[in-house]
């Protein structure tokens, strides 16, 4: 039977969705926030704090390194509050823990495949959470991690939820998730860059072939309308 493991990078939020998470999981939450989290009582939960810095990339390396050689056979790596990115996150893990959907090497999770360039112009500049337009350091980023240009376009799964086998971690040497991390507290905005590029960190192609030259972006489940506009 394989081992399963969740790790949840948090930083203040409610974790009392774990108590859904499949029994086979074991779950260990990085914990970035100066409150200790309220968690529900179950076996194989442990926490592990961590300064806050960086996002959720900082904690997803700082896992890979300090357990390379022990990883689990399929780790998922999630934010705090997964369900605004994968509404259907409690169902897609009951899916792997009871072998409906088995990942071959890795898979991103979410409901929306998008692409941005290499400065953001498309979306990081545009995103409401970014009021100064600031661009994206794709090229700086690439030039430190792999040593050369970043592409002109980039596709991607918002929101930095993904699984990975423990064997296509290690196709990647320990050192170059060392260098991952340290460029994760090192370059500005480095989270988004790393959320445009899990699949690549992986030394993986993780876009399904159908829909990798369609237009983008491409909303793999039906979009509620808000409240208020026209139908």
């Amino acid at each position: 039977m394989k081992e399963l493991e969740l790790v949840v990078a948090r930083y203040q939020e409610d974790l009392q969705w774990i108590r859904r998470v499949p029994k086979r999981f074991h779950v260990t939450v990085y914990n970035k926030g100066e409150d200790a989290p309220a968690l529900p009582k179950r076996r194989q939960l442990e926490v592990v704090s961590l300064p806050n810095t960086g996002r959720e990339e900082q904690a997803y390396l700082e896992h890979i390194v300090r357990r390379y050689d022990d990883l689990a056979d399929l780790t998922v790596f999630a934010q705090g509050k997964p369900f605004d990115h994968v509404p259907s996150f409690h169902k897609v893990l009951h899916d792997i823990a009871f072998n409906r959907v088995v990942v071959d090497g890795f898979h991103w999770m979410g409901f929306i495949i998008d692409e941005d360039d290499a400065t953001g112009s498309r979306l990081f500049q545009r995103w409401s959470k970014n009021p100064d337009g600031d661009p994206l350091p794709l090229d700086d980023f690439f030039q430190a991690l792999w040593g050369e240009p970043a592409p002109d376009r980039i596709t991607f799964y918002p929101g930095a939820h993904v699984a990975v086998t423990a064997e296509q971690v290690r196709t990647q040497p320990r050192s170059f998730y060392e260098r991952a991390l340290a460029i994760s507290a090192a370059l500005p905005h480095a989270a988004h860059c790393f959320e445009r590029v899990w699949d690549r960190i992986f030394n993986a192609h993780g876009i399904p072939l159908a829909y990798r030259d369609v237009p983008k972006p491409i909303y793999l489940r039906r979009i509620r309308r808000l409240a208020g506009l026209s139908k």
